[in-house]
């Protein structure tokens, strides 16, 4: 994994101010690293914090499934969603598919502040580290493993 990352930042809206207030806190250690949103998470992160951020789609309206795709595609290589477990999400498929290809391809994933401070405080955090990376020839070729 390269030390500079493409780090995608996602939360649900009663969690966007506390990832709003994380950001502010860690600015410096994450905006050496190119930032990708969804939609409305990303136009406040850039509005109220001035960070350049690369803007997709709101997460209900695909956003999710742009970053699961950026994700299998290897373009996104950790994700930091601040979602609520006890709010029930109208797309909640594509949540669980964001997360599960996260998983797939073996990402730093945060999904609550405490995960996210110990990832961002880690040494590994802005330096290049060996990521096993799955290897899915045999899976894709329909052999088992």
């Amino acid at each position: 994994m390269p030390a500079t990352r493409n780090i995608a930042l996602v939360a649900h809206d009663n969690m966007k101010q506390p990832l709003l207030d994380w950001v502010a806190k860690h600015r410096a250690q994450i905006e050496k690293h190119t930032l990708f949103a969804t939609g409305t998470t990303g136009s406040m992160i850039n509005s109220r914090l001035g960070l350049d951020i690369n803007k997709l789609i709101s997460g209900p309206l695909g956003g999710d499934q742009q970053i699961g795709s950026m994700i299998a595609e290897g373009k996104i290589d950790t994700l930091i969603f601040f979602w609520d477990p006890l709010e029930a999400q109208p797309h909640d498929p594509d949540i669980k598919a964001l997360l599960r290809l996260a998983a797939v391809w073996n990402i730093p994933v945060a999904c609550n502040q405490a995960s996210a401070d110990l990832l961002v405080t880690s040494a590994l955090f802005d330096s290049a580290f060996e990521r096993v990376s799955p290897d899915y020839d045999s899976y894709k070729a329909g052999r088992p493993n």
